[in-house]
């Protein structure tokens, strides 16, 4: 499992593995074999395992006397060599940590590629140790072990021998860049559900506490969660009857009610449990994980209320900037692209830049309100130039990216530009040219890369909560992904001697 390139990194050593069977009549399973033997291969030749293992052990906060430890430190590369196998599994495979937990259990192909194939008894590991694996490094280090891969597989062949063993290089001289959005694992942000979930949140907090026995005088929680969901019922119903404007505001105003009776029994439970928490079973970290639940909530609660008392009660628009889409995503936008079936949508905007082979280059997940395409464009290509200097040499983009600085920009630069025209009879003219159409037909693709990529290598939906998480499984799919391509490209062939001998006798 380690070459030279990594054995000057890595003080363990492999264990003895068990032989992988083969299993006839499968093809699916071959094929899934021979993948993840390739992408072994892959991360062995690339030095990417290595890389990701030293940064591993650079982030860790030992002590002193045990960074002197060879013992503790061999530990550590092996738990951040199964780390970055665990997960590139996880997101090649499209399944959640439990459901990965369970099968790697069970599946031998899958215990050798993650390294526990030996003949040693090894617990899988959990669910909860696997997110924990995914999330150990910051997303700069993924990054940067991606565009190394693009690299590597960028380079040409020297003295009969390429550095990933392809075939041939990948070609990085054409550009395909295009805009999407990622969307959050959020609620349709309806103004009367926030309030559905204020008060659901909170009720289901003060159930805790008073679990451990601190007390405050009030109804029964379950009566706020009753009261809530009826009113939350008779909302839903309005639509398409009789006199339902008149009815929605009614009903608002009852939802109202109940929530800021909610707001004021919860604060009392929040305080009193700050106070006198040793009284509990639970730790000061467990009280403020309840605290900062809480928190979060009740400061965001009026400024809940009052939105949807502006949309429904005061029938007055709310800007996209002062909305509030859900209570516990804060970095979710709106975003209007137009799409057929989805003309509005709310996530996060994603840079996605690819070349002909289907390798992503260049990919940025925005936290605030993207800029426009045109801008983007421009963005773009100066970061790809900036990471493969000398490499890009044709910028391909939909009409969102045409203006007049950037064409003008893309001739200082030398850059060959194969945006599509806004203007109808400009585009009339450039589709005479033939390399220029058969950049549009290629640029066509992108959007099913793009698709294969959400669908399959971010999951749907996408689950990672938070936007710094969300920003890091974006950056290990992209990782997963371009492991994926390369895996499947043509090898070199190496030559068979037993056909050599017998092209010599025949």
């Amino acid at each position: 499992m380690i070459t030279t390139l990594a054995k000057q990194t890595l003080s363990f050593t492999p264990y003895l593995q068990n032989e992988i069977f083969t299993i006839e009549g499968c093809l699916d399973y071959r094929e899934f074999r021979e993948l993840l033997t390739r992408t072994d291969e892959l991360l062995r030749l690339s030095g990417i395992e290595a890389d990701y293992v030293e940064q591993w052990v650079k982030g860790l906060k030992l002590p002193a006397r045990y960074l002197k430890s060879v013992g503790v430190i061999a530990k550590q590369q092996e738990h951040a060599s199964r780390a970055i196998r665990c997960t590139i599994l996880r997101v090649l495979m499209g399944c959640d940590y439990r459901e990965l937990s369970v099968r790697l259990s069970d599946s031998v192909l899958l215990r050798w590629f993650i390294g526990l194939g030996d003949l040693r008894q090894i617990p899988s590991p959990s669910k909860s140790t696997l997110e924990r694996y995914e999330k150990q490094v910051p997303e700069e280090v993924i990054r940067g072990l991606t565009q190394k891969l693009i690299r590597l597989a960028g380079e040409p062949e020297k003295d009969g021998h390429q550095v990933l063993g392809l075939a041939q290089e990948v070609k990085l001289d054409t550009y395909f860049l295009d805009m999407t959005c990622v969307k959050g694992m959020i609620h349709f942000p309806v103004d009367w559900v926030l309030l559905r979930d204020a008060v659901r949140t909170l009720v289901k907090a003060m159930k805790l506490i008073r679990v451990q026995g601190l007390k405050h005088r009030m109804p029964e929680p379950e009566v706020f969660l009753k009261s809530i969901n009826q009113q939350s019922m008779a909302m839903s119903l309005q639509a398409r009857r009789k006199d339902s404007k008149k009815n929605r505001k009614r009903i608002l105003r009852n939802m109202k009610k109940i929530a800021r009776t909610v707001e004021a029994h919860a604060t009392r439970y929040r305080d009193l449990l700050d106070r006198q928490w040793e009284n509990t079973e639970w730790t000061r970290p467990a009280v403020e994980v309840i605290l900062k639940r809480m928190d979060s909530v009740l400061e965001q609660l009026p400024d809940a209320i009052r939105q949807a008392h502006e949309r429904i009660i005061g029938e007055r628009p709310v800007d996209n900037g002062d909305k509030i889409l859900s209570m516990y995503e804060h970095d979710m936008n709106v975003v209007v692209r137009g799409k057929a079936g989805a003309a509005v949508e709310f996530g996060n905007t994603l840079r996605l830049g690819e070349v002909v082979s289907g390798l992503i280059i260049d990919w940025k997940l925005y936290q605030n309100q993207a800029p426009a395409d045109s801008h983007v464009a421009m963005e773009g290509l100066n970061e790809v130039q900036k990471q493969f200097p000398g490499k890009i040499k044709t910028l391909v983009m939909d009409r969102g990216g045409d203006s007049k600085a950037n064409v003008k920009t893309l001739e200082v630069i030398g850059v060959e530009n194969g945006i599509c025209p806004r203007n109808p009879q400009k585009l009339s003219e450039k589709m005479k040219d033939g390399t220029f159409r058969q950049w549009q037909t290629r640029r066509a693709q992108t959007e099913a890369r793009i698709g294969i990529f959400k669908n399959c290598f971010l999951g749907r939906p996408f689950r990672s909560k938070g936007f710094e998480h969300r920003e890091l499984l974006v950056s290990w799919g992209v990782l997963v992904h371009n492991l994926w391509v390369i895996a499947r490209m043509e090898k070199i062939r190496k030559e068979d001697p037993d056909e050599e001998l017998l092209e010599v006798t025949t």
